[in-house]
């Protein structure tokens, strides 16, 4: 038996629907119990629900009914659908904060987050630019790594919300290093991989040209490569290259630089059914890959595959742990 807590995301975006619409597919009582934390408003103001439901204020063992989904209400919240706001932005914040206490004291296995918006925590005054650095600080995890999960092709990046004119002075051999860490132990730990092979992307053009386009490749991400003896990691890559050739077949990960430089080809594979994983923390937490999506919002048109891919690849992490 599993216990998934789901977070609502952004409550002007999808994140509700896609959270009820992939509970009504995945939800069956003797497999698995769900927590919603929620809005109460916002929840009974959704359409699509097809699952059986009590509405709680807090979640306690002594108060649940087993053949239901439980939806604990985090407070009434105001929706502008379609639009982020201060209110949506903390109801995002309070529901990841609820499911990550409700894992830390084991009450559930994993968080299944539903998308929030950087515009929406900024008007709530969260100081976090993601839920996975938010999740990072919460656990007190320093050494982490956004990653993307899919069938075909699993990667994770060195820097993460971070503007193109600032990855260059972050990407130190260090950073790379411990990128590459997190990365093997997680294909081995959480993904059942028990010898993985890893691509390392390149940041400049040409991989810098022996430093004729930049030194990154020389100064930073070949020494940590080298700084490995057991040949797992090889690299770094010419990125238009490495996809054209499509080596990413060849690999079981490949290690990014910067955001887009991964994220691009990923999506293009993978938008309905990706899934990001926040690697290196001692909980579990996925997500779907895609955003709040507010020009959607509201319209009852959000596909929920990508979430209902979430639970999968938390399912399976957990049952990697457990044999661990």
């Amino acid at each position: 038996m599993r216990t998934l807590a789901f977070t609502c995301g952004d409550i002007n975006g999808i994140g509700p629907e896609i959270c009820i619409k992939a509970i009504n597919k995945i939800y069956q009582p003797a497999e698995r119990k769900i927590v919603l934390f929620c809005p109460a408003n916002v929840f009974e103001n959704a359409s699509q629900v097809s699952f059986n439901y009590q509405i709680v204020n807090e979640y306690n063992l002594s108060n649940i009914n087993p053949e239901c989904v439980t939806v604990v209400d985090i407070g009434k919240f105001k929706q502008n659908v379609g639009n982020p706001s201060r209110d949506s932005g903390k109801a995002a914040l309070l529901s990841i904060k609820s499911a990550f206490n409700l894992v830390q004291s084991k009450g559930a296995d994993a968080i299944i987050t539903a998308p929030s918006s950087k515009t929406a925590f900024k008007l709530a005054e969260v100081k976090y630019p993601g839920q996975t650095e938010l999740l990072a600080e919460l656990s007190h995890t320093k050494k982490y790594l956004m990653m993307f999960l899919s069938d075909q092709f699993i990667c994770g990046l060195a820097t993460i919300h971070e503007p193109i004119k600032k990855v260059s002075k972050l990407l130190t051999k260090q950073l790379v290093k411990s990128s590459l860490k997190v990365l093997h132990q997680t294909l081995m730990r959480d993904l059942g991989n028990k010898n993985p092979k890893i691509a390392v992307l390149a940041l400049n053009p040409h991989a810098g040209e022996n430093g004729k386009m930049g030194r990154e490749e020389i100064d930073s991400i070949m020494p940590a490569i080298k700084s490995f003896k057991n040949n797992f990691v090889e690299g770094p890559f010419v990125p238009d290259a490495f996809f054209a050739n499509q080596l990413y077949k060849v690999y079981d990960a490949v290690l990014g630089m910067y955001h887009d430089q991964v994220l691009i080809p990923f999506k293009m594979m993978n938008f309905n059914s990706g899934v990001n994983f926040t690697a290196g923390l001692p909980i579990i937490r996925t997500s779907p890959d895609h955003g709040t999506a507010y020009d959607i919002a509201g319209k009852g048109v959000a596909d929920p595959s990508s979430m209902i891919d979430a639970v999968k690849w938390a399912e399976k992490i957990i049952s990697n742990r457990r044999k661990s």
